[in-house]
């Protein structure tokens, strides 16, 4: 197995990974109550810096990012499944894990090293986003 192939794996898995988070998140555009109620909920424990970001960005731009998150995270779920522009979608997704994690302010504790949806999550993006081009079985070529 070349190492193109082991980074198509990790798009498959991650794309499938990608896809059922969005798919938990799909209540969200009828009701982004959802996300505001957990962005309060992190709010309550946040440091100064998370919290800044939770009261500017996060909780005003809720009923926008209640629609955007499921979108991003199915449209980009199924590029990497598909091996479709496999670079932007992992460089997306991982901004977009980033920014969650950040508002959850799980970031800098000890037990984000050991949360599956820490580490591996972050590192498998992060590998597709330097070297997921001309993968293959991608549907792209």
């Amino acid at each position: 197995m070349t190492s193109a192939s082991a980074l198509r794996v990790l798009s498959i898995a991650l794309g499938v990974f990608l896809i059922f988070m969005g798919l938990d998140k799909l209540a969200w555009f009828m009701d982004s109550g959802f996300l505001v109620a957990r962005l309060q909920e992190w709010r309550g424990e946040a440091p100064p810096m998370a919290r800044w970001y939770l009261d500017s960005v996060a909780i005003p731009g809720a009923p926008v990012f209640a629609r955007l998150v499921p979108v991003g995270e199915l449209a980009a779920g199924a590029a990497l499944l598909c091996g479709i522009k496999v670079r932007v979608a992992a460089s997306v997704s991982l901004l977009m894990v980033l920014n969650f994690h950040f508002a959850s302010d799980v970031l800098l504790h000890y037990s984000y090293l050991t949360n599956a949806y820490g580490l591996p999550v972050l590192g498998g993006l992060l590998a597709l986003a330097i070297g997921g081009s001309r993968l293959p079985f991608s549907l792209s070529k």
